[in-house]
């Protein structure tokens, strides 16, 4: 193994352990735990282990290990605390609880993501602690007619189970599924008529992502259906699908398009980096002596590309009207006109028989 890959596996086992440690301390040394929910337990700790494991391997590469460290000194800058926590909170609400960037692109795309997203973080928030033992309900003692809701052991609150919460609160995941479901269907849509979108998809990134999740939604409905109005019919192969599709989704969810899910938060530091960047100094073009970027950044790109071997320093050329220096010091459109110069010259030397 390489030292990225080792560090890599050491942090996946780390996440896995310490997962493992909360489902133990969280459940009451495994008192809470499900029985008929041990296969999504453990892979939800194969996707612990694989979304750290590939997470470490993604900050190790040179540009995202250099935004990653510019990131987090921006947001921590002592000076700018207060407006960055600030700016934070505004970004994080427009970004991804509103999804703002989707919705400009166009309305039916940002509302399937919308539908698809919420449907997930509902769902997921319920059913990750129920499988890990977090949360448990039992009768109350003396009055079967109401639940008590246990979170870690501790009994918090007390409800009729023919209540109106009761009802929205066990049929939580129905209400995601809806959601989820519908978004999907959107999504599907515009990826097989949207012509442009469809040259550009493949089956592993684009189709699939849409699959599993429209097989969880559509199972765990049709379990719900199957208990409610059916009295039970089919209920065991309904559930063993249903498992099927959820442990194939989580076994699957390093490796595939859901890691976005990871990676996006990341963009927030981004944007605080440009944002000191911006408020720095700019870089000036050696050759127009035009700002044409932050100077922090043209330094930073200069240092990882050497880290990964490109070197791309110049020497004095003769009619380029730059000096010795480095590559990315010029402007984007100098860069156009030299390559316009060096054509020239190199035409004028065949002309001349050159």
């Amino acid at each position: 193994m390489s030292p990225e890959q080792r560090k890599a596996a050491i942090a996946g086992l780390t996440t896995a352990g310490l997962l493992a440690v909360a489902i133990l301390v969280g459940s009451r040394n495994l008192k809470h735990i499900d029985a008929a929910l041990v296969g999504y337990t453990f892979a939800s700790l194969f996707a612990a282990f694989g979304v750290a494991y590939r997470y470490s391997m993604w900050l190790q590469r040179p540009p995202t290990r250099m935004y990653w460290r510019r990131g987090w000194k921006a947001f921590c800058r002592p000076a700018h605390l207060w407006d960055t926590l600030t700016d934070f909170i505004k970004r994080f609400t427009s970004v991804f609880l509103l999804n703002a960037f989707i919705w400009k692109r166009s309305k039916p795309r940002g509302l399937a993501h919308m539908l698809i997203m919420w449907g997930c973080i509902g769902s997921a928030a319920i059913t990750f602690p129920l499988v890990f033992g977090w949360v448990h309900f039992e009768t109350v003692p003396g009055d079967l007619s109401r639940y008590r809701t246990h979170v870690f052991g501790f009994g918090l609150f007390d409800f009729p189970h023919e209540s109106l919460f009761g009802h929205l609160l066990f049929h939580g995941l129905v209400w995601c599924s809806l959601l989820v479901i519908p978004g999907v269907l959107m999504a599907y849509q515009r990826r097989i008529r949207d012509h442009a979108a469809a040259a550009l998809q493949n089956f592993r990134e684009d189709l699939l992502p849409l699959f599993l999740l429209f097989a969880v939604s559509i199972t765990g409905l049709l379990l719900a259906v199957s208990y409610t109005w059916m009295k039970g019919y089919a209920y065991e192969f309904l559930a063993i699908l249903h498992a099927v599709t959820v442990i194939f989704t989580l076994l699957w969810l390093p490796f595939g398009k859901f890691f976005h899910i990871f990676q996006r938060p990341a963009q927030l530091g981004v944007k605080f980096y440009r944002d000191a960047g911006e408020a720095g100094e700019q870089a000036v073009c050696v050759r127009c002596a035009s700002p044409f970027a932050t100077k922090v950044h043209i330094e930073d790109l200069i240092a990882v590309e050497r880290e990964l071997g490109y070197k791309y320093e110049t020497a004095n050329q003769t009619g380029a009207g730059i000096g010795t220096g480095h590559y990315q010091h010029v402007c984007p459109a100098c860069r156009r006109k030299m390559f316009a110069l060096a054509q020239g010259q190199l035409w004028k030397q065949v002309s001349n028989g050159g």
